[in-house]
């Protein structure tokens, strides 16, 4: 019995031995897989030659971590890389239900309260963007050579606006998945989830109904046929043409030119030559406009598919922005001939038309991030001149003026007679 016990004991020490050893292995192939970490603050740890970054949470834990802060460190540029467990002791504060701070931070999303309503709209609805378009609609009703109602200006540009938020909230709820992969993109509404998708689609169905009937109702039929054209092409063409073809440029530059168009269809009730130069100035303007701006994100489209000139061919987006630079000249010169504005403004258009025509030149020449940008701001620059000296030099508009002071003053002109000063001539 004596021998029987000595042998199992012995037995049990080389078992245990043997089980230790395994133990051993296996916890040498354990692994740790590393979590992200949000919050970071530099510090130095056992090597001061090397400069650590440590979740910030760990200087708050009631036990010292530094081997666990080295041993994610190791990991910073592959936050998933395993690390072997052996190089991390066994701790309490990575034990499970730890009372210690977490290495992230959770944000949760914040419920829909109707205080946040107008700026999450706004946001859907691209405002900046949306009130320089509006702006180029009321451009084109000052323009247009008609009597000037403010009660249909001002209904024209709610009308519009509506068209606009419509179009640019299907927009981004078309764009959901690409936007999500655009530095520029990644934060607005629909990718943070701070509204549904089917909030967001309904949103723009009831303002482009309401945009359209309003236009309809109190304007006239034309301009609420060219606010539904213009939601239709940007949501229908333009949208999915930007992941098929780069000639989604050219249909994003037709949706542009539309507003102006719709400000002078409210003003006359008809789109005459001088609407359909209009609407090719805003046309042509567009191009070294978004050319030279697409010329700095083109990473960004790249990345989420989309094809753009700038991306696939960037020559041919250089020479395109210069192209249609040099057409703004011609487009404006006819303006006078059209009768829209007097000669003067062929004159002082040149010298702003030049201005951008050169910056769009050194773009063609040397196209670089220096000088797509001020190719961009020159655009930018541009665009409120023209439009402003096309109002300044409008035919007509001072003889308006005049008309009126002798209307209220009881003068007409009915019993005035015009006489041919040849006719006088030939009777002597």
């Amino acid at each position: 019995m004596e021998r029987f016990d000595r042998h199992s004991i012995m037995t049990l020490q080389k078992t245990l031995s043997i089980a230790k050893s395994i133990r051993q292995i296996l916890d040498k192939q354990r692994v740790i897989p590393q979590p992200r970490r949000l919050n970071e603050t530099a510090a130095t740890l056992a090597d001061p030659k090397r400069r650590h970054t440590i979740p910030s949470g760990f200087f708050q834990r009631h036990q010292s971590s530094a081997a666990v802060a080295a041993a994610a460190d190791a990991s910073r540029e592959h936050d998933c890389e395993p690390l072997p467990a052996s190089h991390v002791p066994p701790t309490p504060s990575i034990a499970p239900f730890s009372n210690s701070p977490p290495t992230t931070k959770y944000k949760p999303i914040p419920p829909i309260t109707l205080r946040a309503l107008p700026n999450l709209y706004s946001e859907l609805s691209k405002a900046k963007l949306g009130g320089l378009v509006a702006l180029s609609t009321m451009c084109g009703y000052a323009i247009a050579p008609g009597a000037a109602d403010l009660t249909v200006l001002l209904t024209t540009t709610l009308g519009t606006v509506l068209c606009i938020c419509s179009a640019n909230a299907i927009n981004q709820w078309i764009e959901v998945p690409y936007d999500a992969q655009m530095l520029r993109t990644r934060n607005r509404v629909l990718v943070r989830r701070a509204l549904t998708p089917f909030h967001v689609w309904s949103f723009g169905a009831v303002t482009g109904l309401a945009g359209v009937s309003l236009l309809a109702t109190t304007v006239n039929p034309l301009t609420a046929f060219l606010g539904a054209a213009n939601i239709v092409l940007y949501t229908g063409v333009y949208t999915p043409m930007k992941r098929t073809s780069i000639v989604n440029t050219w249909v994003g530059a037709l949706v542009g030119a539309i507003p102006p168009m719709m400000g002078w269809a409210a003003c006359t009730g008809a789109l005459d030559p001088g609407a359909w130069l209009l609407g090719g100035v805003l046309f042509a303007w567009q191009f070294p406009h978004f050319n030279s701006l697409s010329w700095n994100l083109r990473s960004d489209y790249s990345k989420a598919g989309y094809r753009m000139t700038s991306v696939i061919d960037p020559a041919l987006n250089a020479r395109v922005s210069l192209r249609y630079a040099l057409a703004m000249l011609p487009l404006c010169w006819a303006m006078p001939a059209a009768g829209v504005t007097s000669w003067w403004f062929a004159v002082n258009s040149t010298f702003v038309n030049a201005a951008m025509a050169m910056q769009a030149w050194r773009f063609w020449r040397e196209s670089n991030e220096r000088t797509a940008r001020q190719l961009f701001f020159g655009s930018v620059i541009n665009l409120p001149l023209v439009l402003a000296l096309m109002m300044v030099h409008k035919v007509g508009w001072r003889d308006r003026e005049e008309t009126s002071r002798m209307a209220e003053e009881g003068i007409g002109l009915e019993g005035v007679v015009y006489v041919d000063e040849d006719e006088l001539e030939s009777e002597e």
